[in-house]
C-alpha cells in the first residue's frame, strides 16, 4: 500500500534550552515521532560535548549526536525552508534567543514555526509579561505572532507561533475551562495542586532538591505564585470569562507528574453524573483527555501526553481533578502536539504511547 503524503514527510527540528529535563523530554519524543528529526540541539555553554553524556538514558536515539551554539542553529534556520523550533530556554532569556533565530530564517527567506516553553510569550503584552517577571520583555514586538492555550481549547489556530501554558496552568486549564465555558459555576476558582521534582528543574535548591521533597509534602507561594496570572488570562482567552483564581501550589514527593484539584461554586445544583457529562461533553473528540468516573492517579499518565480528569460535586460546589505528567502534557508533549498542528500533522503523531504505569 502507498504511504501518504504525510508519512513521508520529514521536517527538520531543532531544540532549544541545552541540558534541561524539558530539553532531554523533548529529544525523547521526537527521537520517536514519524516526521520530526533531530536537526541540532542548542547549548552555548557545552557546544560540542555529546548529548549521550547530558541525557544518558537518550544514548541509543543519539549516539553521535552534540551540542551546537547559537550560531549553528541560526545556520539550520537559515538553510532549511521549514524548521520546527522548539524552544525549552528560560523564560526571559527565550524570547531574545528566539527572535535572533527568526530574524536570521525571515532574512533567508524562511518559515519556521516556534513552540515556546518558557514564560516569554503567554502574555498578550509586554506590560502583562513585565508585572509578573519583573523585567523588560526581550522581544515584544513577536507577541502578536503567539497563541497561548492549551491545545485542546484553541480549535482554530491562526497565529506562526505558539506559546505553551506551564505544567501547573495545563492541569488548572483542562480542569477549569469547561466549567466557565458551559457556564457551569461562578468565575471564583480554588486551586490546589501537587507537582513532582523535575518541575523545578536539574539544579537543585534547598526547596527543590528530591532528597529533601521525599516523603514530605508542603505548599508553597500560595496565593502568591507567578502561574496564577497566566491561569487567568488562558482561561480569558479560551472562554471570555475573566476569573477570579486563588492558586495553592505544592511540591510533592514524586519526581514526575501534576495533580490540581479545582473547586467552584455552581450557578445551579447538579450532580456529579452531570459535572462528569460536562466535561465528556466538552472534550469529545479530544484523544488526549479521559474523563473517568474514578479519581485520577499521576501513575495512571507519568510519561505520557494524556491527561485524566475526574469530577465530584456536592450540589453546590464543583469539584475537578486533573493528573497530567509535568514534564510530557504540561510541557514537552504539548509543544509536539502543537507543533503537529502546525504543520498540518495529525495531532497525536508521536504522542499516542500509554504511560509505563510503574514510574
Amino acid at each position: 500500500m502507498r504511504r501518504s503524503r504525510e508519512a513521508l514527510r520529514s521536517i527538520p527540528a531543532v531544540v532549544l534550552g541545552g541540558t534541561g529535563y524539558v530539553a532531554g523530554e523533548l529529544l525523547r519524543l521526537i527521537a520517536g515521532h514519524p516526521n520530526f528529526s533531530l536537526a541540532g540541539i542548542m547549548s552555548d555553554s557545552r557546544p560540542g560535548e555529546p548529548v549521550a553524556a547530558a541525557f544518558p538514558h537518550l544514548a541509543s536515539a543519539f549516539p553521535h549526536e552534540s551540542f551546537k551554539s547559537q550560531a549553528q542553529i541560526e545556520t539550520i534556520v537559515e538553510r532549511e525552508q521549514a524548521t520546527a523550533i522548539f524552544s525549552a530556554a528560560p523564560h526571559g532569556a527565550a524570547a531574545t534567543l528566539i527572535d535572533a533565530l527568526l530574524l536570521k530564517a525571515e532574512g533567508a527567506g524562511r518559515a519556521p514555526h516556534v513552540v515556546d516553553i518558557s514564560a516569554d510569550f503567554r502574555f498578550r503584552s509586554a506590560t502583562a509579561y513585565e508585572a509578573v517577571y519583573r523585567h523588560a520583555h526581550g522581544a515584544p514586538a513577536r507577541l502578536a505572532a503567539f497563541s497561548c492555550a492549551v491545545p485542546e481549547q484553541l480549535r482554530e489556530l491562526l497565529t506562526p507561533h505558539v506559546a505553551h501554558p506551564g505544567c501547573f496552568a495545563t492541569a488548572t486549564l483542562l480542569a477549569c475551562v469547561p466549567l466557565l465555558a458551559m457556564g457551569l459555576t461562578t468565575p471564583e476558582l480554588f486551586v490546589a495542586a501537587v507537582t513532582g521534582s523535575t518541575g523545578s528543574g536539574r539544579k537543585p535548591s534547598d526547596g527543590t532538591h528530591h532528597p529533601t521533597r521525599h516523603a514530605d509534602l508542603y505548599a508553597y507561594s500560595a496565593l502568591a505564585h507567578r502561574h496564577a496570572p497566566e491561569i487567568k488570562a488562558c482561561a480569558l482567552a479560551a472562554t471570555g470569562i475573566e476569573a477570579q483564581v486563588a492558586f495553592v501550589p505544592h511540591s510533592g514527593p514524586f519526581a514526575r507528574g501534576i495533580h490540581a484539584t479545582v473547586q467552584a461554586t455552581l450557578r445551579t445544583a447538579r450532580d456529579s453524573a452531570q459535572i462528569l457529562g460536562a466535561l465528556r461533553e466538552y472534550y469529545a473528540g479530544s484523544p488526549f483527555v479521559r474523563v473517568s468516573d474514578a479519581a485520577p492517579r499521576v501513575k495512571e499518565v507519568a510519561g505520557s501526553n494524556y491527561a485524566q480528569l475526574s469530577a465530584v460535586s456536592d450540589g453546590r460546589t464543583a469539584a475537578v481533578m486533573c493528573a497530567i505528567d509535568n514534564l510530557n502534557k504540561g510541557a514537552a508533549g504539548g509543544a509536539v502536539q502543537w507543533m503537529n498542528r502546525l504543520y498540518g500533522l495529525p495531532e497525536t503523531s508521536g504522542l499516542t504511547a500509554p504511560a509505563p504505569g510503574w514510574t
